[in-house]
């Protein structure tokens, strides 16, 4: 029992540390560095893509119905926000390499002006911890995350906007 209670008792201490040492972390994680191609193949580092303002990075598949229904959502946005805070957005496909020749087919037909990269290996989705999509990051001008979601529901686009509108001071 007494050996019980020690152990107890470092836990809490252990515990309590790592809280206080989370509580004072200021240091954001950086947006990792990967090869990938847009869709007429050009290369691009995801670490050196060259915007200026804040980027928008949205996982998404030509299968996953929520990823669509966000991104057509922020279509209909996207030239407001644009505008108002300078944001771009990257659409990052997940598709395969069976399914990938439909990410053009789907894109073209919905007109989006977005970066659209393609990662069918994952290896970006792996880097940047995405498990499920749609996820969606907010990336300030420092290359830093600064902000997260997954998955989609009706008026998700707007706190992203408010997100985005935080960061640009706007």
């Amino acid at each position: 029992m007494k050996k019980l209670a020690t152990l107890f008792f470092a836990l809490t201490i252990s515990v309590a540390a790592f809280s206080q040492e989370d509580e004072h972390k200021t240091d954001l994680k950086s947006l990792p560095s990967v090869t990938l191609k847009d869709m007429e193949g050009k290369t691009v580092n995801t670490s050196e893509m060259g915007f200026e303002g804040p980027v928008v990075i949205s996982f998404w598949a030509t299968w996953c119905s929520p990823c669509k229904r966000e991104l057509n959502t922020i279509h209909d946005l996207y030239t407001d926000w644009q505008d108002e805070t300078g944001v771009n957005l990257v659409a990052v496909s997940i598709d395969d390499q069976k399914t990938m020749s439909s990410v053009p087919v789907y894109v073209n037909g919905k007109g989006w002006e977005y970066l659209v990269l393609m990662d069918p290996n994952g290896d970006f989705k792996r880097a940047m911890g995405v498990n499920n999509v749609p996820h969606t990051f907010l990336i300030n001008q420092q290359g830093e995350i600064v902000y997260s979601h997954n998955n989609y529901a009706p008026g998700d686009e707007e706190k992203l906007y408010e997100e985005i509108k935080k960061l640009t001071g706007k």
